[in-house]
């Protein structure tokens, strides 16, 4: 994964200035990781990592991309590193992302990521050169209604838990700077990418199902399930990166207006299934055993969230490589991998190699 691979995404990341926010992150590791196989120049701004172990530790990405510690909050360091860095391509991953954490946090919640967001867009403004800035925010984003349906992306922004709203608004914000300052012929394009329930290896935060999983079961213990009737739409993460990263070769490819606006990337329908499923086939290939762990007084997450992916499927060519199975198979395999001593970055590798060889046997654009 260090040279770069063949002719994916037209070989456009291929000697590229990159710049991740969040790279430290769970989502801006795999990204991080994938860029750099992709032959692009890659640098980071985040703050360090947030758990023991970290993805980007095990993946040694400090050494390895010009890494920057900094505070999304901090608007004039953040426009100094991005007028420092001169990025090509920006993908802006850096968040408070989780929900039960956003009740105890609700500040911060929206300090990082409304105001983060505004720190980045009002940074790009000042921005001498073209640019193409693909905004990363959440399935969650949209007032949540608890249809069957997928929500697509003309409908209505909102979210009862402070994360989710700080999401919405994220979007809000970002279409109003698009629309102020950032005209469709002009050198800097924004788009925003929506995607599904992440899950992949070397996830390792608080309070996320599948590393709550891998905690319980290497500690010999029961999986408390908390919400075993929530209905997500899963998907691997290398799903979503591979629409930003399609994402933002079509923006800097093309000034194209519909590329300058939302996407949603999500799974196919068939991966949409409750966390009891999701459980279930996690301990298929792990082992072990779960209990139910609900709590009515426990704080609101929404029921049930779906996505429609008609318009990435149409505008970018993008849909979802791994299935249900798949993707949990992958995930299974890698922290079982790392547990028995294989090498983190190895294993990452191999799956972006394995996730991409699939794409090209079923013919994918951005693959072939």
């Amino acid at each position: 994964m260090d040279e770069p691979a063949g002719m994916i995404f037209g070989n456009f990341y291929e000697g590229k200035r990159v710049l991740v926010t969040g790279d430290t992150g769970f989502k801006g590791s795999w990204l991080s990781e994938w860029l750099l196989g992709l032959g692009a120049e890659v640098s980071g701004i985040s703050l360090p990592p947030a758990t023991k172990p970290s993805l980007f530790n095990q993946l040694d990405l400090g050494q390895r991309i010009d890494h920057h510690d900094q505070d999304i909050r901090d608007q004039q360091a953040v426009a100094d590193l991005i007028r420092k860095l001169q990025p090509d391509v920006l993908f802006h991953l850096a968040a408070q992302p989780l929900v039960r954490l956003s009740y105890d946090t609700p500040v911060e919640t929206y300090a990082v990521n409304v105001m983060g967001t505004v720190h980045v867009l009002d940074a790009l403004r000042s921005l001498k050169k073209e640019c193409a800035a693909v905004f990363i925010t959440t399935d969650k984003c949209y007032q949540n209604r608890e249809w069957l349906q997928g929500y697509r992306e003309e409908d209505p922004m909102g979210g009862h838990d402070p994360y989710s709203a700080s999401k919405g608004a994220a979007e809000l914000v970002i279409a109003s700077y698009r629309n102020s300052f950032f005209p469709s012929n002009g050198s800097i394009r924004v788009a925003s990418a929506r995607a599904g329930n992440v899950i992949g290896g070397g996830d390792w935060a608080k309070d996320r199902i599948v590393p709550d999983c891998i905690r319980a079961i290497r500690s010999g213990t029961s999986i408390p399930v908390r919400n075993k009737i929530a209905t997500r739409p899963w998907q691997h993460v290398l799903e979503p990166l591979s629409g930003y990263l399609l994402l933002g070769a079509n923006l800097a490819s093309s000034p194209d207006p519909h590329f300058q606006t939302a996407f949603n990337l999500g799974p196919e329908l068939a991966s949409n299934r409750t966390v009891a499923q999701l459980v279930a086939q996690l301990i298929s290939h792990t082992g072990g055993e779960w209990i139910d762990a609900s709590n009515p007084d426990a704080p609101h997450e929404a029921s049930k969230l779906n996505l429609s992916i008609d318009k990435a499927f149409h505008l970018l060519k993008w849909q979802p490589v791994w299935n249900f199975e798949q993707t949990l198979e992958n995930t299974a395999s890698w922290y079982l991998g790392e547990n028995s001593g294989q090498n983190p970055a190895d294993l990452t590798r191999s799956q972006i190699t394995a996730y991409q060889s699939a794409a090209a046997q079923k013919s994918f654009p951005w693959a072939s």
